[in-house]
């Protein structure tokens, strides 16, 4: 297994790819996501097919967070390191699920059926955008929510690194639940204002831990006992 140092390197690096992925698929997104006649144009698509590669680039750096934290993490609560894992590729799969539905406005875009009328393709490509903003709100929202709560629980727990890093992390988790839950019933727009300002803590706390994990490392704290290593410990001691 790779040493501490080079999975809390990893995870760092990991961490700061999910956030210039997950910008700069947004901002290459716009046409497709703002244009209501982005599927009856012509030309190029190059620019939105950049931003399915950078978001494929972000779903495959969250997995690579979770997948290494998990080696460290699980001697401390090996519950809660299986669960980040769980929450975080569920959150990888959500996010691809939304880059297929763009995807497939590409593909109407660039092969319209014979004979369909633009306003069947203008309404269908209005429902795959619609696909693409809730998994928006469920993947880097809902869930990015719990997974935040449970890895911040767990290193608050383990002091693997300063308590003021989780201690941000729990805030940052509990309210981007909340305003995602408030998204959901209609009681502002996720992209607003008071949704751009639920998003800094959880924003914050992902840099703030992936600097700290790429310039200083894991903590050294005393570790728990792996519960793998007990069964052999004791057979060699018998």
């Amino acid at each position: 297994m790779a040493s501490p140092r080079r999975l809390a390197t990893a995870a760092g690096v990991c961490y700061l790819v999910t956030h210039v992925t997950s910008i700069g698929g947004l901002v290459l997104y716009g046409p497709v996501l703002n244009s209501p006649d982005f599927v009856l144009g012509s030309g190029p698509d190059t620019r939105v097919l950049l931003g399915a590669l950078f978001e494929v680039l972000l779903a495959l750096s969250i997995v690579g967070t979770a997948v290494t934290l998990y080696p460290v993490t699980r001697r401390h609560n090996e519950g809660l390191a299986i669960g980040y894992v769980a929450l975080r590729t569920l959150e990888a799969a959500v996010i691809t699920v939304g880059i297929v539905s763009l995807l497939a406005v590409v593909t109407l875009r660039q092969h319209p059926s014979a004979g369909t009328d633009t306003a069947s393709l203008t309404t269908v490509a209005k429902a795959l955008v619609a696909v693409h903003d809730w998994t928006f709100l469920l993947g880097p929202n809902f869930i990015c929510g719990a997974n935040t709560t449970v890895l911040a629980y767990l290193l608050h727990r383990s002091g693997l690194v300063p308590r003021l890093i989780p201690l941000l992390g729990l805030l940052g988790g509990t309210l981007i639940f909340a305003s995602a839950t408030a998204v959901l019933l209609g009681l502002y727009k996720q992209l607003s204002v008071w949704g751009s300002l639920t998003a800094i803590p959880v924003f914050a706390w992902e840099l703030a831990l992936a600097i700290w994990l790429v310039t200083k490392g894991f903590k050294p704290v005393a570790p728990a006992a792996d519960p793998v290593a007990q069964p052999a410990a004791g057979h060699l001691v018998g």
